[in-house]
C-alpha cells in the first residue's frame, strides 16, 4: 500500500504552520504520509521578509507578534528560536489627532477606557466628546445582532469623536480597513459579548480586565514579541526542518475531485495527486483554483487593499526633535498621508547601529490606495513631509527600503464569519479533506495563521485516519 500524499498549497506562515506539526506527527508515529508544500512566488513566508542592510535588521512585513496568544512564541521554541525571542521595549506610543501628537491615554484597551482619570484628562478629546463618550455608562445595550461594522457599534456606544480620534487610527491601522465597513463578529467579538453582559462596554473592561498587582510595582512588559535577528529566521527555520518536499516558483492552477482524490495541475503542466489538500492561498487565489465550485464565489467579492511602507536609516542626530515614544497612528483629521509611524530605533534598539535611527512609516489607507503606486522617490517625499511636521527631519535618510504589498490585505467586511462558515460547510460536503488556513480566513495576525496551521493539522489527520 503507497503512502498516503498531503499537498500544502502556498508557503505563508499558515502552510509553513501545517508543514512543520505535520511533519512533526508523521516522524513521531511513524503515519505512512509523504508531505508536499507548493509556493507560487520564489520564497517562502509571505508577508514575513526580512532585510539585513549595513547593520540595520528591517521588516518589510509585520515586526513583531502578540505574546499574549502563545501559538506564535511555541512554534519559535519548537524550531529551537525560544533564546532569540526579545520583547519590545516599553514607552509610549502617541496618537497624532488635529495636527498634534497626543500620549495614548492610560488604561486604554484597544482605545476603549479602562480608567477614567486619564481619559478625563486627555487632550485627545474635547469636552462635549468627553461627554458623549460617558454615555456608554447609562445608555442601553444593542440589540442582539449575527454581525454589525466596529464603527457603527463603537459610534453609538462612544460617540465619533473617539472612534475617529482613536479607535479608528488603532483599528484600521491592524486591519487597513474602513472602520465601517470592517465585521466586528470577525474582529473583535469580545467587545459585543461585554456590551451584552454589562451593558457597557467601559464596565465590563474594568469588571473583566485583571487588576494590576499590589505588591511590588514590576516594570510594564511590552505587548510584542520579534526575534532577534528577524521574523523571516522563523521562515528559515521552519524550512530547514521540513522533511517534505518544498516546490517554489510553481502555482496551482486547478484542482480537480477524482474520487477519494484529487488532482492539481501546476503551472508547469506538472499533475499530482494528493489524498488531503491544506489551501494556504489567499482567498482570491483559493477561489480561482476551485473556480468550478460556486459556493467558492463568496471570495470572489471579498476586496483586498494594498498598503506600502518606508523604512528610512538616519544618523541620530539627524533627527532634531526625537521623541520618548515607540511610535504614532494618525487620525484622518490631518492633512497626513501617512497612517503611522514606528521608531524603530526606541521600538526595538537591538535591530540599529549605535549612533543611527529607523523610522518606517506607513501608507495607503482604504480611500487613498493610489499612493501605493507611486514611485520610490515619490514616496519618500511624502513621507518626509510628513516626519517633518512633527520630528523636523531634513536630512536625506541614509538609505530607504520600499515595500508594496499589493491587494494582500483581506477585508473582513461586515458578515465575514458567515460567508467563510458557508464554504468551509460546503467543502465539508463536496471536496472532504480540503482545509482552508491563512489570513483571509480567521484571523490576520502571525499567531491568528498559526493557530489556523495547526487546526489543519487536526484537520488532515482526522481526515486521513478515517
Amino acid at each position: 500500500m503507497s503512502d498516503k500524499q498531503i499537498v500544502i498549497v502556498g508557503g505563508g506562515i499558515a502552510g509553513l504552520t501545517a508543514a512543520y506539526y505535520l511533519q512533526k506527527e508523521i516522524k513521531s508515529k511513524q503515519l505512512p504520509y509523504k508531505l508536499r508544500l507548493i509556493e507560487a512566488s520564489n520564497q517562502l513566508g509571505g508577508k514575513i521578509q526580512t532585510v539585513h542592510k549595513d547593520g540595520f535588521t528591517i521588516e518589510r512585513g509585520p515586526d513583531s507578534f502578540l505574546a499574549r496568544k502563545e501559538s506564535a512564541a511555541r512554534l519559535a521554541k519548537n524550531v529551537g528560536l525560544g533564546d532569540e525571542l526579545v520583547r519590545v521595549s516599553s514607552g509610549k506610543s502617541y496618537i497624532l489627532a488635529n495636527g498634534k501628537l497626543h500620549s495614548m491615554p492610560k488604561g486604554a484597551f484597544m482605545g476603549i477606557p479602562t480608567q477614567i482619570t486619564p481619559f478625563v484628562y486627555s487632550s485627545l478629546f474635547s469636552i462635549p466628546g468627553k461627554l458623549r463618550a460617558a454615555g456608554d455608562f447609562i445608555l442601553p445595550k444593542g440589540k442582539p445582532r449575527e454581525d454589525q461594522s466596529l464603527g457603527a457599534f463603537f459610534r453609538r456606544r462612544l460617540g465619533d469623536e473617539v472612534v475617529e480620534n482613536l479607535i479608528e487610527p488603532l483599528l484600521s491601522g491592524i486591519y487597513s480597513s474602513d472602520v465601517d465597513r470592517l465585521s466586528m463578529m470577525a474582529t473583535f467579538p469580545n467587545f459585543y459579548q461585554l456590551e451584552q453582559k454589562y451593558g457597557s462596554l467601559i464596565k465590563g473592561l474594568k469588571k473583566t480586565m485583571p487588576k494590576p498587582s499590589k505588591a511590588s510595582p514590576k516594570k510594564k512588559q511590552g505587548m510584542f514579541l520579534t526575534l532577534k535577528n528577524g521574523l523571516t529566521s522563523l521562515v528559515d527555520a521552519l524550512e530547514q526542518d521540513f522533511g517534505g518536499i518544498v516546490t517554489k516558483g510553481v502555482a496551482v492552477s486547478h484542482l480537480t475531485k477524482n474520487d477519494q482524490t484529487y488532482e492539481l495541475l501546476l503551472s508547469n503542466e506538472e499533475k499530482i495527486t494528493a489524498d488531503a489538500v491544506v489551501m494556504a492561498a489567499p482567498h482570491k487565489a483559493a477561489q480561482k483554483i476551485l473556480s468550478q465550485y460556486n459556493f467558492m464565489n463568496e471570495f470572489k467579492d471579498m476586496p483586498a487593499t494594498s498598503v506600502a511602507n518606508v523604512a528610512m536609516a538616519f544618523d541620530e542626530k539627524d533627527i532634531q526633535k526625537d521623541i520618548d515614544g515607540t511610535g504614532f497612528v494618525v487620525s484622518r483629521n490631518n492633512d497626513y498621508r501617512i497612517t503611522a509611524c514606528t521608531w524603530t530605533h526606541k521600538k526595538w534598539p537591538h535591530t540599529i547601529p549605535e549612533g543611527k535611527a529607523l523610522v518606517r512609516c506607513y501608507v495607503g489607507r482604504p480611500d487613498d490606495q493610489e499612493v501605493v503606486d507611486f514611485s520610490d522617490e515619490e514616496i519618500e517625499k511624502i513621507v518626509l513631509n510628513d516626519l517633518n511636521k512633527t520630528m523636523n527631519i531634513t536630512a536625506k535618510p541614509l538609505f530607504k527600503v520600499v515595500t508594496r504589498w499589493k491587494n494582500v490585505m483581506p477585508q473582513y467586511t461586515v458578515g465575514h464569519n458567515q460567508r467563510v462558515e458557508r464554504v468551509q460547510t460546503n467543502m465539508q460536503q463536496h471536496m472532504p479533506g480540503v482545509f482552508l488556513a491563512g489570513s483571509s480566513f480567521k484571523g490576520i495576525g502571525l499567531p491568528d495563521c498559526i493557530d489556523q496551521g495547526e487546526k489543519a493539522v487536526e484537520d488532515v489527520l482526522a481526515h486521513l485516519s478515517e
